[in-house]
């Protein structure tokens, strides 16, 4: 039993256990999605979960509270590890952040523009609103197939994929400001405003224990879980205001341990239990024809097609221009894998997707470009990456040729 759990341990500390859960819990849901016992697993989704106290009452469906809920961890990791990356890590400077940042760039603009291209023109007037579908990255899953390559794996090209996945989060963040906010409850939205403003002057008064970060950010969550902006922007505002540099009782600094605690529930749990949520379609009665209509095309082309443009032609340009330059070790082969990782839009996608579309019909539509154009995206860019890596000779740096 105790060699059972060791090998358990070591099987979910491996770099891949993210990619690999997020494969198998979006392929229970499609299955479990497609069986007789399909009810089961709408039903699931739709149960009733309330929480109340005294007046203020949360009603929303499990699928919501994952959404709105786990996600919002979710996004308070990612704040965390963004705040880190630009203050002490690999976004710290110009140099260590350009191509990286560059490379997103182009990796948004790019699906972005190909989706509207497919939609602008169509008969469903709401389908434009999906834009930002397929420009997000699956940081886990592209992470996990890149992990099922081993040690042969240049540590650069590691490095440029964690940047690149961490830069495109910001810039859905941004996007999920900007333009998923329903109406606003201002008197909300100012209580989530003094929350923030209490994070912040108790993270320059030195303040080092979470407890108070967690209740006052609770408090603020819910603030604007009802004020119509997204309740996982919270989670992202209130990541920013722990300490980073100052140090607890333990001599330890407060976001580094929470990050370093939160990391495996988030990347074991919250992001499976999602895929299982959002990832189930009814493929029954669906055609080719189906995957041709607008929506499910222009996710599908704008992550296998757009990221392999943005981030593989905006890198080019990038460094062609001296704005940045390829990492001493990395082919340019090998940036194209990357560039084709990139277009695992998977959770990411189906997540803003639930923001952009509402109803069942684009949810399904949703799902369907999403899950293709990340399967195109993981198996090739898995396949380029592997003979890249196993024919390029590492490149070396100009100090030690």
């Amino acid at each position: 039993m105790t060699a059972f759990r060791d090998r358990l341990a070591k099987l979910l500390h491996h770099e891949a256990a993210g990619g690999v859960l997020l494969i198998i819990s979006a392929a229970l849901a499609l299955i479990l999605d497609n069986s007789p016992l399909a009810w089961l697993y709408d039903a699931l989704l739709a149960t009733p979960v309330i929480v109340q106290i005294g007046a203020l009452a949360i009603d929303k469906p499990l699928l919501l509270w994952i959404n709105d809920g786990l996600m919002a961890i979710f996004f308070f990791l990612v704040g965390l590890e963004i705040k880190r990356e630009l203050l002490v890590g690999r976004l710290s400077s110009w140099q260590q952040a350009s191509l990286p940042a560059i490379s997103a760039l182009g990796g948004m603009l790019a699906p972005a523009l190909i989706y509207v291209a497919f939609t602008i023109n169509s008969s469903d007037p709401v389908a434009i609103d999906g834009w930002a579908i397929p420009a997000a990255t699956d940081i886990a899953f592209a992470l996990g197939v890149l992990a099922l390559l081993g040690s042969r794996v240049p540590p650069a090209l590691k490095v440029f994929l964690l940047a690149l996945a961490i830069i495109d989060d910001l810039g859905a963040i941004i996007i999920i400001a900007l333009f998923y906010t329903a109406d606003l409850s201002l008197i909300s939205l100012a209580i989530g405003a003094v929350g923030a403003a209490i994070l912040i002057g108790m993270n320059l008064a030195g303040v080092t224990r979470l407890a108070p970060y967690f209740l006052i950010g609770l408090v603020m969550w819910v603030c604007v879980l009802k004020s119509g902006v997204h309740a996982t922007l919270a989670g992202v505002v209130i990541a920013l205001t722990i300490p980073l540099r100052a140090e607890n009782a333990e001599g330890q600094s407060p976001l580094r341990l929470l990050e370093e605690a939160l990391h495996p529930w988030v990347i074991l749990g919250i992001m499976p239990v999602f895929a299982f949520a959002n990832a189930g379609v009814a493929l029954t009665g669906l055609s080719f024809a189906d995957l041709l209509a607008p929506i499910p095309l222009g996710i599908a082309l704008g992550l296998f097609i757009g990221k392999q443009i943005g981030v593989f032609g905006f890198a080019w340009i990038g460094i062609k221009l001296g704005l940045c330059q390829l990492p001493a070790g990395v082919a340019w082969s090998q940036v194209y894998g990357i560039a084709l990782l990139a277009g695992i839009g998977f959770t990411m996608s189906l997540f803003i997707g639930t923001l952009a579309f509402a109803d069942p019909e684009h949810a399904a539509a949703v799902r369907l470009g999403v899950l293709f154009g990340s399967t195109l995206s993981g198996v090739l860019g898995y396949l380029v990456l592997r003979l890249s890596i196993r024919t390029e000779v590492p490149r070396t740096s100009p100090a030690t040729t």
